[in-house]
């Protein structure tokens, strides 16, 4: 196999891929909770993606890229066979729970709650807990059940999966943060609640978790640009300290998370990333 050589490929919605690579070097240092750096060419941009799978012994990391802009398009363009110019990694602190002993690992009781193309990352980090002896539930929330993922994998490494739907076409109609709360007051107990998804998501699953005393970790990967700090794109107060999501985080206490400041950051190049999706539009019909 060559370097960073695409071995299978996805499309788990219209508009979100889902991709084998191979990276020995890689897989064989990945931990839940971190992320790589991908460019798809020479001159492409630097995509942060967190790790959604890892098999040591076949030597491969599996990414999933949601169709956002013009990289994550030249991303999701390549096809089986074909190479990433580079894949990065792993970066980031692992999951907090990857230092669990046995013991602890045996008394705790997860209920992660997963938005959209957040659903996979939540993957590795259920599978791996679950494996060890955790109790896991997991939530996965979409706007409707053409935009649901991951539904037979996650059922397979947790205890119990509900699945939401914001118009109701499959399963429990409403938000993920209701079901939450039907969860909880239906009597179930949980020691953590880690949320990853839409940073709106992420924030009112966190004003709920608060609301029912239940503490909350949150994945911010998506400020990232450079992944090692140095650009400071990924700046985001925490606890009312300037943190950095790439090499601090990603994943950060939501009660201390200031999710409004992330939001109005994360909005700040929209129109820039229109346009690029636009030329590479242009481009791509040109090259044809």
């Amino acid at each position: 196999m060559k370097k960073f050589e695409i071995l299978t490929k996805e499309m788990l919605t219209p508009a979100i891929c889902r991709m084998k690579v191979s990276a020995p070097l890689l897989a064989a240092s990945a931990l839940p909770g971190q992320f790589l750096m991908v460019r798809a060419d020479e001159k492409g941009e630097r995509v942060p993606l967190t790790i959604s799978d890892y098999d040591r012994r076949e030597g491969s990391v599996t990414i999933v890229t949601q169709y956002i802009g013009a990289s994550s398009a030249a991303i999701i363009g390549k096809e089986v066979g074909e190479c990433f110019a580079d894949v990065a990694g792993p970066l980031g602190v692992p999951s907090e729970f990857v230092n669990m002993d046995a013991g602890q690992l045996a008394s705790q009781s997860y209920i992660f709650i997963a938005g959209g193309v957040g659903t996979a990352p939540v993957y590795p980090q259920a599978k791996w807990l679950h494996e060890r002896g955790a109790k896991v539930d997991v939530i996965i929330g979409a706007k409707t059940a053409d935009l649901l993922i991951y539904k037979e994998e996650m059922a397979a490494v947790c205890d119990n999966l509900f699945i939401c739907t914001d118009d109701g076409s499959e399963g429990f109609h409403g938000l993920v943060t209701a079901m939450l709360e039907k969860l909880v007051g239906e009597g179930r107990k949980y020691t953590m609640a880690v949320a990853i998804g839409p940073m709106i998501m992420m924030k009112f699953s966190t004003l709920t978790a608060k609301k029912l005393g239940l503490p909350i970790t949150v994945s911010l990967n998506t400020l990232m640009v450079d992944g090692t700090g140095m650009c400071g794109a990924c700046r985001v107060s925490v606890g009312g300290k300037t943190r950095f999501a790439c090499v601090e985080g990603p994943e950060f206490d939501g009660y201390l998370v200031d999710f409004d400041e992330a939001m109005r950051r994360q909005g700040q190049y929209r129109s820039e990333e229109k346009q690029a999706l636009e030329d590479h539009r242009c481009k791509i019909g040109r090259d044809r």
